[in-house]
């Protein structure tokens, strides 16, 4: 097949943009806020015959809650049915470790068929970690395949596939929302990108949106320390559970948690406070240990960035760089990379 034609059947194709966090899988369809599904990202491997008993229950209800689907003769429970089941978050996995079935449980809820084009994220731990993982993504992923998504069969062939550095949909989204013809935006700057994650967190940096992978890195200090240290100060409490993981971020004076087997919840206003701290303090200097010398700007990104904004926003007014937070922060990358994937089509088909 020849780069025309290529490009014009990637012009042709529904894109969607897949955020692969570690609590939760963001997924869009459109480059509208509203529009982002967050699937929580436990994946549990069961028989078909196990994923199939729930076929008769009522299909009326929240169907985040009831995502299972059959592949290649095996059955996959996601999200809160996995967790059901006893599956965990995968924390120190590679993303792209059960990155397929992720992906068709966004294809599944968007009722997606026929061709397809996908945007994705990665860590950036190293470029020849990045780009090995890239290439093992893309293999699984670019082409046709069939799955039974909650018993009705969807046939999907992966036309192209982009993966980019994880944060750096953030940095489009950010440029896309604080564009102001009046200081030209952030496409002739030196622009950090900070995305706080459960399993890392990412430091990109981009010279006039140029990806500056000499000085970009992730690291393995992300939320998910945050939620270890907080769990061992509960008895009974699962760091990777979902519901710790949600309680936490609610605003203050609702923020409750009940271990499983525990009589009464625990008030997590009485721990977070010290806590967030001690590790806001660890977290801004490893942010300030990597900074590169030219930066101008800074975009703060990921549900951890949302948390510790704050914090990260003082020290860097300190060192007199402009600060921006994503927003929506847990649904900005996943929306950037929409972005870029539409840029790409209108770049393949001119």
């Amino acid at each position: 097949m020849t780069a025309k034609q290529l490009a014009t059947i990637v012009n042709k194709v529904p894109i969607l943009s897949i955020d692969l966090g570690r609590t939760s899988t963001k997924a869009c369809i459109s480059r509208y806020p509203d529009g982002v599904v967050l699937i929580p990202a436990n994946v549990a491997h069961l028989t078909v015959e196990q994923v199939r008993r729930g076929g008769f229950e009522a299909r009326l209800g929240d169907p985040l809650l009831d995502i299972w689907l059959e592949y290649q003769g095996k059955g996959y429970a996601i999200g809160q049915l996995a967790a059901d089941f006893g599956a965990n978050l995968g924390v120190g996995q590679s993303k792209v470790e059960d990155a397929l079935i992720k992906v068709f449980a966004c294809i599944g809820h968007f009722e997606l068929q026929g061709d397809l084009a996908i945007i994705m994220g990665l860590p950036y731990h190293s470029q020849e970690q990045f780009e090995r993982e890239k290439d093992e993504l893309i293999g699984i992923l670019a082409s046709p395949h069939v799955m039974y998504y909650r018993g009705e069969q969807v046939s999907i062939t992966i036309k192209k596939v982009w993966v980019i550095p994880e944060g750096y949909g953030s940095l489009i989204w950010v440029e896309v929302q604080e564009n102001n013809p009046s200081d030209g935006g952030l496409h002739d700057r030196s622009v950090a990108v900070v995305d706080i994650g459960h399993q890392t967190t990412d430091f990109i940096m981009a010279d006039s949106f140029r990806f500056a992978r000499g000085a970009s890195q992730s690291e393995a200090f992300a939320m998910n320390e945050f939620y270890d240290q907080l769990a061992t100060q509960i008895q009974g409490a699962d760091s990777q559970s979902l519901l710790l993981i949600k309680a936490v971020n609610r605003p203050e004076g609702e923020r409750f948690y009940r271990p499983k087997g525990a009589a009464q919840p625990t008030d997590l206003d009485e721990i977070i406070p010290s806590l967030r701290k001690s590790f806001a303090r660890e977290l801004s200097d490893r942010l300030l240990a990597w900074l590169p010398e030219r930066t101008t700007d800074v975009v703060v990104t990921g549900g951890g960035g949302q948390f510790f904004w704050n914090d990260l926003q003082l020290i860097l007014k300190e060192a007199r760089i402009k600060a921006y937070l994503a927003q929506p922060s847990r649904k900005a990358n996943a929306l950037g990379q929409y972005i870029y994937g539409e840029v790409q089509k209108q770049s393949a088909s001119r």
